[in-house]
């Protein structure tokens, strides 16, 4: 049976959607069949990446009632092994923009009963291993929405202090309500930072804050992903390189979480 992962976070620029992609990458890659779908409808960035535009339906209209999610979904990479990364885009123009955050709580509802269809359409009918949620951060309604239909929701957080105090306010106030199995990834961290004993005792210290929920990895700041700034895909094309190992441990630590 297929998993389907949410990627949150308290706030933007913590790299979720960096991950997100990489992570879906890395499954396929595994020979994994995956849809990555781009739930971030306030500030949609999946079809910039994978380089998609104009396209005839958006997850919107899936979302909307207009189609049926195997209109939405394009396929971005395929590999020798069977594994498949496919991608379902949010409509990046102003007026969808407008339109996604003008939704009330009664389509919200609506919207939820499409999310949760998509296990039976795409685990179970689709023969896909993995659906990942790349969400809009902080409590909108898209996100709850995402984290009710998810197994598994990585919480992604920097060492910044008020992202820290965020994540724990956002655990601690929404994810024991919805008993969501959760793990913390904490990114961009320097690595002398983690060198430091000093310093990881301060990092236990800050974590620990958080919930009591599990780190599944501390993943490092690279200069070389920074500058690939959504350009391509680091992990398809640096597969070698430590940021792609620690997203091959992760996928297996998610795989068996």
């Amino acid at each position: 049976m297929g998993k389907i992962i949410a990627v949150h976070s308290y706030k933007g620029g913590t790299g979720k959607t960096s991950l997100s992609v990489n992570l879906a990458a890395t499954y396929a890659r595994k020979g994994k069949k995956v849809c990555l779908m781009d739930l971030d409808f306030r500030a949609p960035s999946l079809h910039a990446i994978f380089k998609k535009q104009n396209l005839d339906y958006w997850l919107n209209d899936y979302l909307n009632g207009v189609c049926e999610i195997d209109k939405v979904m394009v396929e971005a990479k395929s590999h020798a092994n069977g594994g498949k990364l496919t991608v379902a885009l949010a409509n990046p123009t102003t007026e969808a923009i407008r339109d996604m955050t003008a939704k009330d709580r009664k389509w919200e509802m609506k919207a939820l009963g499409r999310l949760l269809a998509l296990r039976s359409a795409l685990l179970t009918d689709g023969d896909f291993d993995y659906i990942i949620f790349d969400t809009s951060p902080g409590l909108q309604y898209s996100s709850i929405n995402a984290i009710v239909t998810a197994d598994v929701v990585l919480v992604v957080t920097s060492l910044d202090a008020s992202d820290i105090n965020g994540s724990q306010r956002m655990t601690s106030e929404l994810y024991d309500l919805f008993e969501k199995k959760t793990g913390i990834l904490v990114n961009k961290v320097i690595i002398d930072y983690i060198k430091s004993q000093e310093e990881m005792k301060k990092f236990n210290k800050n974590m620990k804050n958080i919930h009591n929920l599990p780190i599944l990895a501390t993943i490092p700041c690279f200069c070389e992903v920074l500058k690939a700034a959504g350009n391509f895909i680091f992990s398809e094309e640096r597969p070698g390189h430590p940021f792609t190992e620690t997203l091959e441990n992760l996928a297996e630590t998610v795989e068996n979480f």
